[in-house]
Formats: structure tokens, C-alpha cells, sequence
């Protein structure tokens, strides 16, 4: 029988497919002109938003959906699509729609107008204060309320202390390219929403089955083997999602009463597969939604992004597997028994073949095809994939498709907000020059220091991440922040990096900490232990960004050697700072043993050549004590 709600999650059900067919379309036969383009990516994503989070939550029901992305804004529920839409949202709707649809109909007369010295009409005016009001409040329900705030602060300073009109403020924002439809939300239309629709089709088909019996073949029997796999498997399927949250739920169900299970204290599980799934916004070929973002912010190619991002990403996530060895050797635990893992040889025999979808996507970047005809070509070759084998084709049918159509498109809206909501605050500081003025600030505070500045810079980022979504926070940081590191003597690529890096670690930063909530709720244990065990593992994450300001080769920006050396040393020095931090190396540390590491960590990840010896001896120093002179229990 056919009932209201039923109805509703049609018509919803509806909207997601077509908004993913469209994008599909447009990125065979190529983008129409910037508002056009970004003006229908926008009103997709409006209509799904005040459809699926009503305004009268009171009438909600539970109903099961695709989780919303944490980098973008998502929350760590579902969606709320049994929910009902009140004749408020139909209004918002209907408003949604006659402002973009004003766009495109005086479409030529706004692109030949000169901004600034041709007023907007009356209606022009009407309608943008309706427009900004629209995406503030969708981008509360979708995100809650710190970007709104945000934005909503930005425009009073623009209108309050800068003094602007606001027939200005309403021009930027709604009729041309700086604003709401500027560029952020021209990578969340062209970029974003192929990636997250691929990642919808990998998860349909399989994938997440695939990365964790590879992972268990590889690690589970060894000690700590539980973490161990949540480290690999989170890495892996951090290639596809991009998403701290995400990647929790979909990995921490297995992997966290894996690791209790086996021994590990269930703060230090959570935390384990809370920092596992956070590098997987820094993971390649598929990052978090702000590497995008980089990429047209710099002028370069995506895949240039993924370059600079390799070696940190190696580094992060190989303190991160030291960090479970070392704990697991300190507190003495086993792995899992042989009879329960799978053999690498039956993995990659039986489902090895689902490889190719993420091979496709990194071979069309590497030969200098557009990300987004590199996420298209992937996602068309999930379904043909998992085709090819039996115990892989039996699970697909035309469901996985239209089901993965939903789920990019719910997924993607998050991301559509919070670009166009930052596209306010990137209007404002273009309107009001408050880059050049922060930027003064800045520089004065640090004293013309960069170490000082980077510093200010760290802690803006973790700030701002705990209250946003990553490409936001990203966003606010390179607009305000990273123009002072760079004129610090900071190459662009690497204070760039450095702002997206602490957007990211936001996540497993307490008081506010999505990825550790997630984890920790599976974990049914202590937020606050969880959470600082969290920072304990991920501390690499925390020192790695200021080396590559300072040593661009970890950013392979160089000569290859240089670049191999900084690697070596690097990897080294971060395989010493999680001993110095759990306590083992060969042997549990004594005290200072535990100090001569953490400082070895430091010289050895500091480039040059000197620093580098001095931490090697510092090294050697422990090694022979723990090995030859009182080897004890190793």
C-alpha cells in the first residue's frame, strides 16, 4: 500500500539517482558553464537535504541510510529519510529552486555585467538574502551549527567592520563565481562527487570483505595481529571512502572485539582503528574531499596531490602499525589462531580481481587523464569486475546499482554544503581583503618566526576541525593562515599539506573527536582514555607535517636521492618515537631508554645529515644495551 512515507522515500529514492546520473552524464560529455554546472549540483543537494532532515524533527522515525561523511560533515548516524517533509521544507524547496533557476534564465545578462559598478536589481537582492539564508540553514541540518556560525560571523564583520554594502555582499555571494558558487563548490560538482559515488560502487560489490581478509592473511597471526589488520584494512578501504567515521563503521565492528579479544585494553582498540580510519583521508589514490580542494587552489593536477601525499601517508601509517606491535609485544599478546585466518593465496585467488577497480582509477591518474574521468572509469568497472567470478557475481544485481546510485548521492550532500557554506566565508575575505590583514597578524604574533607559526597554525586547525567538517576548516586555514607560513619562507605545496593535515588529526583530537566517538561507542569504552590513547598512537601525525615544511624530498619535491634518504631517515625516526611511546623496542624500555628514543625520533625525522647520525647512534645506543649488554625478555 502506498502511504505517505512510503512515498516520501521514493521521491527521494528518485532525486539521489537522478543527481548521480546526472554527474555521471556530465563527466562523459563534459561540464556545461561554472553557474549552469555548480548551480544544479547545488539545488540536487539542497532538495535532498531538506527532504531527508525535515524541519519538524519531532516526527521523525528511524530509517536505515548510508552514512554521511565525517571529512565532509557527516554525521556518525544514518540519514533521515523517515522523516517527513513539513510544508516548511516544501517551501524551502520551491525557494531553492526559483533562485537558481533566476541564475540560469538571466544567465547571460550576469555574466556580462560588470561586478561592483552595475548594481544587482531589487529582485536580485530578494532573492540572494533568500539564497544565503537557504544554504546556511540546509548546511545546520546536514552539518550542525559551528560552519553556519562561522559564516554568519564572516558576514557580520563584512557588513559591521568593513563596512560593506549590502548590495556587495549579496553580489559576491549570489550572482557571480566568488561566493556560494565559487570554486569549492565547483570541486565538490566536478571532483568530489565522482569519488564518493565510486566509493558507493566498491562497497556494493564487495570491497570491504576483500580488504579484510587480505589484511588478516597478511598480519592476523602475528602479535597484536587484530590491530595489526585494522591498521592495513583501514588503510585500504581509506583509499575508497576518503572518511574517518566511515571507515570506523565499517571496520571497527570487526576489528575492535577482534583486538579485545586477543587482549588489547579497549581504549587502546578504539583508538588503534580510530587513527587507522583518519589516515585514510590521507591515504592515495582516493583522498579526503579537501585534496580536491588543494588541487584547484594550487593549479595542479590532483594526482600531483596524491605525489606529495605518498610519503607522509607511508610514514603515518607505518608509526601507527609499530605503535600495536610494540604495545601488543609490551603487554605480551598473541595473535589470532591459523585456523581462523585466511590464506593470502585463497584471498587473492578468490577476490583479488576487485583490485582492479582502484588500479583503474590510479593507472588513468598517472597517465594524465582527469580525476573525474578516472573516478567514472573506476566506477563503471566495479559492477563488469565483480562479474567475473562466481563467489563475487552472485551478490550483484540491478539493486547494487540503483542502490550505489542512492548512496552517492546521499553521501555527496554533506560535501555539497559545506563547500557551498565555506564558499561564504572565501566571499567575504575576497570582498573585505580580511586575508591581507589576518596575514599581518599572524606574521606579528610569530615574530617573524616560522616554527612560531606553524605552531598558531596547528592549533587553528585543530580547533577549527573540531567544530567542522575537514575541507572546510581546510578551507578557512588556507584563506586566513597559510599566506603568513608562506610568506615565512614555507613552499606553497607544503604549508598547503600542513593545513590539510590538522583539518584532518582534528578527528582524533579530544574534547571533540568524531572518529574516537565512533570507535569508542563500538569499543563500549571511555571516550576521554580512548581519546588520548589516540593522540599516543597517532603522535606521528602530529610531527610529520612540520618536517615537510621543512624537508620538502618528503614530498618527493627533489633530487631522488635526497628524497630517499629523507624517506629512510624518516621512517626510522617514527619507528622510534612509537617505541620511546609504548615502552618496547627489543625488550620493554626502561625510563630513559624511552626518553633516548623519543629524542632520537625527533633528530632522526628533523632533516640532515648530522641530526640524522646523532639519532642513529642514539638508536644504536639502545639497541646494544637491550641486545647485548641486559637483553632480558625479548
Amino acid at each position: 500500500m502506498w502511504t505517505a512515507d512510503r512515498v516520501m522515500k521514493g521521491l527521494i529514492v528518485l532525486i539521489a539517482v537522478a543527481m548521480s546520473l546526472y554527474h555521471v552524464t556530465i563527466a562523459f560529455i563534459g561540464a556545461p558553464q561554472a553557474l549552469f554546472f555548480r548551480g544544479a549540483h547545488l539545488l540536487f543537494a539542497l532538495v535532498l537535504v531538506f527532504l531527508i532532515y525535515p524541519s519538524l524533527r519531532k516526527r521523525e522515525t528511524p530509517a536505515a541510510g548510508p552514512l554521511l561523511r565525517d571529512d565532509a560533515g557527516g554525521t556518525i548516524g544514518g540519514d533521515k529519510t523517515g522523516a517527513r517533509a513539513s510544508w516548511l521544507d516544501w517551501l524551502c524547496i520551491a525557494a531553492a529552486a526559483v533562485t537558481i533557476i533566476y541564475i540560469w534564465v538571466e544567465h547571460e545578462r550576469l555574466i556580462t555585467r560588470f561586478v561592483y559598478v552595475e548594481d544587482p536589481t531589487d529582485i536580485e537582492l530578494v532573492l540572494g538574502a533568500i539564497f544565503v539564508a537557504l544554504v546556511i540553514d540546509a548546511t545546520r541540518r546536514v552539518i550542525g551549527w559551528a560552519l553556519p556560525i562561522t559564516a554568519i560571523i564572516f558576514l557580520a564583520y563584512a557588513f559591521f567592520i568593513a563596512k560593506s554594502r549590502p548590495e556587495q555582499i549579496i553580489e559576491i555571494m549570489y550572482i557571480t563565481t566568488e561566493g556560494i558558487f565559487g570554486t569549492t563548490l565547483g570541486v565538490s560538482a566536478s571532483y568530489v562527487i565522482m569519488f564518493v559515488l565510486f566509493g558507493a560502487f566498491m562497497e556494493r560489490t564487495g570491497i570491504g570483505r576483500l580488504f579484510m581478509d587480505f589484511a588478516l592473511s597478511l598480519t592476523g597471526h602475528s602479535a597484536g595481529g587484530p590491530g595489526k589488520v585494522s591498521v592495513i584494512s583501514s588503510s585500504l578501504f581509506g583509499t575508497v571512502s576518503g572518511s574517518a567515521v566511515a571507515n570506523v563503521l565499517v571496520d571497527g565492528p570487526i576489528t575492535i572485539p577482534l583486538m579485545k579479544r586477543t587482549g588489547f585494553r579497549p581504549p587502546f582498540a578504539a583508538a588503534v582503528e580510530a587513527v587507522a580510519s583518519t589516515g585514510g583521508q590521507i591515504m592515495p589514490p582516493v583522498m579526503g574531499a579537501a585534496a580536491f580542494v588543494m588541487a584547484e587552489f594550487l593549479g595542479v593536477s590532483y594526482f600531483q596531490v596524491t605525489v606529495w601525499a605518498i610519503i607522509p601517508a607511508i610514514l603515518y601509517y607505518v608509526a601507527v602499525f609499530f605503535a600495536v606491535h610494540f604495545e601488543a609485544k609490551r603487554v605480551g599478546l598473541l595473535g589470532l589462531p591459523r585456523s581462523e585466518i585466511p590464506r593470502l593465496r585463497d584471498v587473492m585467488r578468490e577476490r583479488g580481481h576487485l583490485f582492479i577497480p582502484l588500479l583503474v582509477i590510479l593507472g588513468g591518474l598517472i597517465g594524465g587523464y582527469s580525476a573525474p574521468l578516472c573516478a567514472l572509469a573506476g566506477t563503471l568497472s566495479c559492477v563488469p569486475v565483480a562479474l567475473l567470478r562466481k563467489n563475487t557475481r552472485q551478490d550483484i544485481s540491478w539493486r547494487t546499482v540503483w542502490g550505489a546510485l542512492q548512496d552517492g548521492a546521499k553521501n555527496s550532500i554533506a560535501v555539497a554544503l559545506a563547500c557551498a557554506c565555506a564558499g561564504i566565508v572565501i566571499g567575504v575575505i575576497t570582498l573585505t581583503g580580511a586575508a591581507i590583514n589576518f596575514t599581518a597578524v599572524v606574521v606579528d604574533l610569530s615574530r617573524d618566526l616560522l616554527p612560531l607559526a606553524l605552531l598558531l597554525a596547528m592549533l587553528a586547525g585543530i580547533v577549527l576541525g573540531m567544530g567542522m567538517p575537514t575541507t572546510p576548516a581546510y578551507i578557512v586555514m588556507v584563506s586566513l593562515l597559510v599566506p603568513a607560513i608562506i610568506k615565512l619562507g614555507a613552499s606553497p605545496p607544503a604549508a598547503h599539506m600542513f593545513a590539510f593535515y590538522f583539518a584532518i588529526l582534528s578527528a582524533i583530537t579530544p574534547p571533540v573527536a568524531l572518529a574516537v566517538y565512533a570507535a569508542a561507542s563500538i569499543a563500549k569504552t571511555n571516550l576521554w582514555e580512548s581519546g588520548l590513547a589516540a593522540v599516543r598512537v597517532g603522535a606521528a601525525g602530529f610531527i610529520v607535517p612540520f618536517m615537510f615544511v621543512f624537508e620538502t624530498s618528503l614530498l618527493m619535491i627533489g633530487d631522488w636521492f635526497t628524497i630517499l634518504t629523507s624517506f629512510v631517515s624518516a621512517t626510522i625516526g617514527v619507528i622510534c618515537l612509537a617505541a620511546g611511546l609504548h615502552g618496547y623496542l627489543l625488550r620493554e624500555n626502561k625510563i630513559w631508554e624511552r626518553v633516548v628514543l623519543v629524542a632520537a625520533a625527533v633528530l632522526l625525522i628533523k632533516p640532515g645529515y648530522i641530526s640524522d647520525a646523532i639519532g642513529l647512534g642514539m638508536l644504536a645506543l639502545v639497541v646494544i644495551n637491550q641486545k647485548l649488554l641486559n637483553p632480558g625478555k625479548t
